[in-house]
């Protein structure tokens, strides 16, 4: 009897161990954290100064990879570029001929999206938080809450972000971003 009882607590262990193991490999997680459109990603991310590994962690987030995504407010492709933006980040990139159905394309979709990640990280002098916070709310939102006092911008305060799909974007991405970093840095 006491036997059987040792040996299902062994066994219970090594199940533990060997879940934590695959748990935390770079293989495993690799399934949940793919790196499509890398060559576009790394191209693009090289050009513009902004991490892949950022670039992966919003794609995530925004259209968990289908180029195809739309959401209910009108963002549309891989990095959820709303029309209107897309517009504007063409007329800054001058890039010719931009129509909406463009933003479905990945090689057109992720060059904007990056470029606007370096707008907004240079907009808001590299804090990250408040860089992801403008690309999901829009960077006028960011400014007003930051100006009147509604957020103070740091990581530490975003239960202030008044909008909570907001807040959890920006945890959301910080957490994939860091797991991104550390599935694919090379070592």
């Amino acid at each position: 009897m006491l036997y059987r009882w040792w040996r299902k607590i062994f066994s219970l262990i090594l199940l533990g161990v060997i879940l934590i193991v695959l748990i935390n490999s770079s293989w495993f997680l690799k399934v949940f954290y793919p790196y499509p459109h890398r060559e576009l990603v790394t191209t693009y991310s090289q050009q513009y100064n902004v991490d892949p590994y950022l670039v992966l962690a919003v794609i995530r987030k925004e259209s968990r990879f289908y180029t195809q995504a739309h959401s209910r407010v009108g963002a549309q492709g891989l990095m959820q570029i709303m029309p209107e933006t897309g517009m504007w980040i063409a007329q800054q990139m001058k890039l010719e001929g931009f129509s909406e159905g463009k933003l479905f394309e990945p090689q057109y979709n992720i060059p904007m999206g990056i470029w606007y990640l370096a707008y907004l990280d240079k907009t808001f002098n590299g804090d990250l938080p408040k860089m992801l916070a403008a690309y999901n709310a829009g960077e006028h939102k960011v400014r007003k809450w930051l100006n009147d006092r509604t957020w103070s911008g740091s990581l530490q305060d975003t239960d202030q972000i008044p909008y909570e799909e907001t807040k959890n974007y920006v945890e959301q991405v910080l957490f994939d971003y860091h797991v991104y970093k550390r599935i694919y840095r090379e070592r």
